[in-house]
């Protein structure tokens, strides 16, 4: 390639081959998936997670059942798609992760990028923590009795019970006793120590304003066997707060080790490995899923459940906060703005079709989160019928659902170690393939930022993994999980609304959207129809901008301080330890600012104008080495202006370049991005 330099006064100008006398240094190639395969199942892994399985199910009921798939597939329309599509895009286009970017898209928001990659870390230091439950759940699971079907144990608490132990006692007295403290217990002498008076066999009454309360059901903070287990066994809480946060577990710091080392082996060759290893992890969770489906609708009360998570309540559509539900929902489940999106795709061929790989991806998601509702209400279906209760008694969402619901429902299943084992290996693969991707998210970072280093991606993937490891370890401590709960609260909350506007902003109206589906049909061959051009383009520019301020501000206005637990053991954290919170929270947006302030003081100082255009290196990866090292001959072979203006020779100097104000130009002679 030939470079031409063209002196702007005088008209004279000289030509370098910059592949023969500028060539930049060798570095080991960025990568590619082996395969398109490799890919739509990294994306797909990486979009289908714990929320799938945890969070829509509850928020399905919660929100009038089956009426929620309005709300749900309209906010997948305005903003899960478009912002899905555009990530996708702009990530396949450049080769490139989000740090580096959206420093050449437009270098006053460079710091878009680089808090996109600091959320992702945030998230990683304690996302694998649900990966270190998961593996000691999946270990303790293959014995013939599961820990947390009784209360008969060592570690048990005084407060734990199971419905079969407390049956029993009342069986045993004729109805005088029911269970408590790892025994049968006069309800009498359990009314008086709870300061209430015994009423009947069943109920005792209040000293106060003389109400009825069961005395095996609505007084004394008793806890499940499953309950009691995760919480004081699993997390050895306790009474453990954050101003008695305990000692290290030994067992959990093991189960984090194991969960890092298989981080870092599956990332250690990049794209190259985590490709194969997702032909499991992504495919595993749907056939557990199925099997667990067929199970659950056999199972007495199954239907009473499933009734429960779909039937249509439409008058809850008129609600506010539904939508806002169903808009958070999307944007979380798809991992929007953590960086997640562009990187898989900047290992993406040039040519791929990403707009079609953005729409399977969307409705794979949200088809995966309806079948993953049938399989959880199902099994709870049939633990209310067991229990006796209501299925609005037994609904739980989160970690409660996980480590604590359905683990007490498999306990009443026939084979029970065989279905705890199926499901919790189910949910390491679930978080695993969300975990490579923002692992990979902050690596490529890396890569990025130091080419050098891809040479040495097992060193890299080895000293991140040490670094997680030790990082995420104090959460392994007997009050690790407020750490773990409020790092959750707060680290991909708003600031992530934040990030996502700003890039809806610098694609759609910085860099124009126009523009984008010009790249997508013109360079990377991409066939979008008249329909779905207009689509794009009007989702892009002006209703997702709109969705993402609502869901911004419906957020800050429903804030609520970091708390855990519910009922009587509810515990709302101390005003510093929030703060703590607002802290990580605002950490990357601040790099926003700070990255654009940087930009306008930096030595060029070309303007506000300069700073939101993209860069000559906004462009495939395969040109942007030839642009690169362009620029490098501009910047080290020409003189300064200082050594033009102190020569006075001109050009009767035959060593003298003659001034200073040079244009590079591609053989080409085009500026536009290619």
């Amino acid at each position: 390639m030939t470079v031409a330099v063209e002196k702007v006064q005088n008209g004279g100008s000289w030509e370098l081959d910059v592949d023969q006398k500028c060539e930049p240094q060798k570095t080991e190639p960025r990568g590619q998936w082996s395969s398109q395969m490799d890919f739509i199942l990294s994306i797909v892994g990486y979009a289908v997670g714990l929320g799938n399985f945890w969070r829509f199910p509850y928020l399905c009921y919660k929100n009038g059942g089956g009426a929620f798939l309005v709300p749900y597939l309209i906010t997948l329309l305005v903003a899960g798609l478009p912002l899905l599509c555009m990530e996708l895009t702009i990530g396949q286009y450049t080769n490139l992760g989000p740090s580096m970017l959206f420093q050449n898209l437009s270098p006053l928001f460079a710091g878009v990028g680089y808090g996109m990659v600091m959320v992702s870390f945030l998230v990683v230091c304690y996302y694998n923590l649900i990966m270190t439950w998961t593996i000691f759940y999946t270990v303790a699971s293959f014995r013939s009795t599961l820990g947390w079907s009784s209360c008969a144990n060592d570690y048990n608490t005084e407060n734990c019970f199971t419905l079969a132990e407390e049956q029993a006692c009342l069986n045993q007295t004729g109805g005088t006793d029911l269970f408590w403290n790892k025994t049968c217990y006069p309800i009498d002498a359990f009314c008086a120590q709870n300061n209430f008076t015994l009423f009947n066999a069943t109920h005792c009454s209040s000293n106060v304003n003389s109400s009825l309360l069961k005395a095996y059901g609505d007084i004394g903070h008793r806890i499940s066997a499953s309950e009691d287990y995760f919480t004081n066994y699993v997390l050895g809480l306790l009474d453990h707060s954050w101003e008695d946060y305990g000692t290290l577990k030994w067992d959990l710091c093991l189960c984090l080790l194991a969960a890092w080392l298989i981080v870092g082996l599956c990332l250690m060759k990049g794209v190259k490995s985590s490709g194969k290893v997702v032909y499991f992890t992504a495919v595993f969770p749907y056939v557990v899923l199925i099997i667990l489906l067929v199970r659950g609708v056999t199972l007495e009360g199954a239907a009473d459940g499933m009734a429960y998570y779909m039937t249509p309540n439409m008058s809850r559509l008129t609600e506010s906060r539904v939508w806002a539900d169903a808009a958070t929902q999307i944007f979380y489940s798809f991992g929007l703005s953590f960086g997640g999106v562009i990187t898989l795709a900047s290992y993406n061929r040039f040519d791929n079709n990403c707009m079609r790989d953005a729409i399977f991806v969307g409705f794979t998601n949200c088809g995966t989160s309806v079948l993953a509702g049938f399989v959880v209400f199902s099994v709870l279906g049939f633990m209310a019928k067991r229990l006796g209760k209501k299925v609005s008694e037994v609904v739980v969402s989160g970690s409660g659902l996980t480590f604590i619901a359905y683990p007490e429902a498999v306990v009443h299943m026939p084979v029970a170690p065989v279905w705890a084992v199926l499901f919790f290996f189910m949910i390491i693969t679930l978080g695993l393939d969300s975990q490579f991707a923002m692992v990979e998210t902050v690596l490529t970072a890396v890569y990025d930022q130091w080419p050098h280093l891809r040479s040495r991606k097992a060193a890299v993937v080895s000293v991140a993994s040490i670094l997680g490891f030790l990082l995420s370890i104090s959460m392994c401590a007997n009050g690790g999980i407020h750490l773990f709960t409020l790092m959750d609260w707060y680290s991909g909350s708003w600031s992530l609304m934040v990030l996502a506007l700003l890039e809806v902003l610098v694609v759609a109206w910085a860099f124009g959207a126009d523009r984008v589906l010009t790249l997508m049909e013109v360079e990377m061959g991409i066939r979008i129809p008249r329909l779905l051009r207009w689509y794009w383009y009007i989702m892009w520019k002006y209703i997702t901008p709109v969705v993402v301020v609502g869901i911004l501000a419906f957020s800050v206005v429903q804030y609520q301080p970091a708390y855990y637990g519910s009922g009587e053991a509810k515990q709302v954290y101390p005003v510093w330890v929030n703060a703590l919170g607002w802290l990580m929270s605002v950490a990357p947006i601040i790099l926003v600012p700070a990255f654009a302030v940087a930009y306008l003081c930096g030595s060029r100082r070309q303007g506000l104008r300069a700073g939101l255009q993209p860069t000559p290196l906004w462009r495939p990866a395969g040109k942007r080495a030839s642009v690169a090292a362009a620029q490098e001959l501009n910047e080290s072979t020409l003189p300064s202006a200082d050594a033009a203006a102190d020569n006075t020779q001109g050009e009767a100097n035959a060593g003298y370049v003659p001034d200073p104000a040079v244009v590079v130009h591609l053989s080409n002679g085009s500026h536009e991005p290619k």
